[in-house]
């Protein structure tokens, strides 16, 4: 691997005798490793299911190491069935140390491709609201498309700049994540096109929009609320010294100590301008010294008010009787239960269940505004790919499952039509765990699974 000359005299400086060790980490293979979706099953569960060669993550219990060869959990029916997130084990940190709990109000703010909003979630266990943004539109679809894989039913996505967001959420979230832009330095080994963009004055460039982002999040924050900042880069500027700014700036703040940082390196006071001390407590994770890439975490509270501020809530728009009866009668045919928390809100001809105690997004660039339940038709409702994945097959009236090494299910999987009993919106399983819809009818079940989610034919 061929790094640029500025940054290896930049890393060399840094860690003097670690230098040789951080090198030769560079000659080894990136590890692989998952995350169980807790939203779906426990851990101990998926090594029942498979035989998936796992070792634990040791500062994240529902992750796991696995050989890329044999095991290729993408390939697998149960990654469709969003059972789990593959996901570098340092990249699970910040939504670790998030601690994120049931019934909060948690942002994501710089949130694509999802995995660490989906561990979020899983944490929230669908109590709570939680709100993803992500600027680029482009990389926000596969935010969207990995919540809903992961059966994720309380989350809202924007594609907002954080600026446009403060006023609107002001003291409104109980925990902020921002994992921010940065230079990337540590994921040059697994990702070699970052070392390409890389340059000697682009760390620099990097902490100004890190203090831009931080500025316009840290107004969003509740006081007593939690504030996670994390880079996968190893430059100071982007880590101890972006800390020490946000505490000179914003005194209300202080650090506290990382809760997994017995399993991290400690951040290094004296790659800051002030020395101070409490730095320590920030979280370093090198690839030398752990079984992942490089990154950087730190925790931050800010300190309480007495007294709370009032929240002013949004109302979502009525539904018309004839959308109502609709969508009754689709509850009624296909589930046990209909759902009760939250507020409908329609987008044209798409029907959304929005958080309760959500504030008005009119304004706002809203990708998904709420769980997306499906479509309007002119004479029926059709359910989303989102509302399959998010249920569970004892709540669903009409089921199809099959074995995840079926041929019945490779079928499904390839947009094949196949035979069924019954009639009406079928929910098909893997295994008992939901993988989409069929409608079944005259002794079929018609193919609903997404044409672009469909597998290839070999």
């Amino acid at each position: 691997m061929k790094f640029p000359v500025d940054y290896l005299e930049q890393m060399k400086e840094l860690l003097g005798d670690e230098f040789p060790d951080f090198l030769a980490s560079y000659e080894e293979k990136p590890e692989r490793s998952l995350r169980v979706n807790g939203l779906k099953l426990p851990p101990s569960r998926l090594v029942e299911l498979t035989s998936f060669h796992l070792e634990p993550v040791p500062w994240c219990k529902e992750a796991y190491y696995y050989q890329h060869e044999p095991d290729r959990p993408g390939k697998h029916p149960y990654h469709a069935a969003g059972l789990y997130y593959i996901q570098d084990a340092s990249a699970m940190s910040p939504a670790e140390a998030l601690e994120a709990q049931p019934g909060e109000r948690i942002l994501d703010l710089c949130a694509a491709p999802g995995g660490k909003t989906t561990q979020l979630a899983a944490k929230m266990h669908g109590d709570g609201i939680l709100v993803a943004n992500e600027i680029d539109r482009k990389r926000a679809g596969a935010l969207v498309e990995n919540l809903e894989r992961c059966g994720v039913s309380n989350a809202v996505v924007l594609t907002e700049n954080p600026t446009k967001m403060t006023k609107r959420f002001y003291e409104y979230f109980d925990r902020i994540l921002i994992d921010a832009p940065c230079s990337g330095e540590g994921m040059f080994r697994k990702d070699p096109a970052t070392m390409e963009r890389w340059s000697s004055r682009l760390p620099a460039k990097c902490a100004e929009l890190q203090k831009e982002i931080l500025a316009a999040a840290i107004p969003m924050l509740q006081p007593g609320g939690r504030l996670v900042y994390s880079t996968c880069t190893f430059n100071p500027l982007e880590n101890e010294q972006i800390v020490e700014w946000i505490l000179e700036e914003y005194p209300e703040f202080q650090i506290i100590a990382v809760p997994q940082l017995e399993h991290y390196q400690s951040g290094r006071p004296e790659w800051s301008k002030s020395n101070r001390e409490d730095l320590r407590l920030t979280g370093r994770l090198w690839p030398h010294h752990l079984r992942g890439e490089g990154h950087f975490v730190a925790v931050l509270e800010k300190q309480a008010e007495e007294l709370p501020r009032k929240k002013r809530l949004g109302k979502g728009k009525p539904l018309s009787p004839d959308a109502k009866k609709l969508i009754e009668k689709f509850w009624k045919d296909t589930y046990h239960q209909k759902l009760t928390r939250g507020h409908f809100v329609m987008f044209g001809e798409h029907l959304y269940l929005l958080p309760e105690e959500f504030p008005s997004i009119e304004g706002l660039k809203v990708e998904k505004p709420g769980f997306y339940l499906g479509q309007l038709k002119r004479s029926h409702f059709q359910p989303s790919h989102a509302l399959a994945l998010a249920s569970h097959s004892d709540q669903v009236q009409h089921v199809r499952n099959y074995a995840a090494d079926s041929d019945e299910l490779r079928q499904y999987l390839q947009g094949d039509t196949l035979q069924s009993e019954g009639n009406g919106w079928t929910l098909v399983t893997v295994d008992h765990f939901p993988i989409g819809w069929g409608k079944a009818s005259s002794g079929y079940l018609k193919n609903h699974y997404p044409k672009w989610l469909r597998w290839d034919r070999k």
